[in-house]
């Protein structure tokens, strides 16, 4: 696994490459796309009343989850600053 100046990480998987983009833009997304289904999930139970503690679980993981964003932004910026990349003034990367 290699990284370069500008934050992408190349991963071999046998004859090709994943790179990865912006990982903690990509960080954020997956975050979001698991509370839509941790919510999804959790509203879907509720219409069966034998799995009403199931479906109260997925809210509690889900908002859980919640909490998780401000962290994924805030290890961003001691990355980025730690690598004398972060422009406190540029709002473009702040998930």
């Amino acid at each position: 696994m290699t990284t370069s100046r500008n934050l992408s990480t190349s991963i071999p998987l046998g004859p090709e490459r994943l790179v990865i983009d912006r990982r903690y833009e990509t960080l954020s997304i997956a975050n979001d796309f698991l509370i839509g289904l941790w919510f999804l999930v959790g509203s879907v139970l509720f219409y069966f009343k034998a799995v009403e503690t199931s479906a109260i679980t997925c809210f509690v993981v889900g908002s859980a989850q919640f909490l998780v964003r401000p962290g994924i932004r805030l290890g961003r910026r001691v990355h980025l600053r730690r690598r004398g990349l972060d422009d406190p003034r540029d709002p473009s990367g702040d998930y």
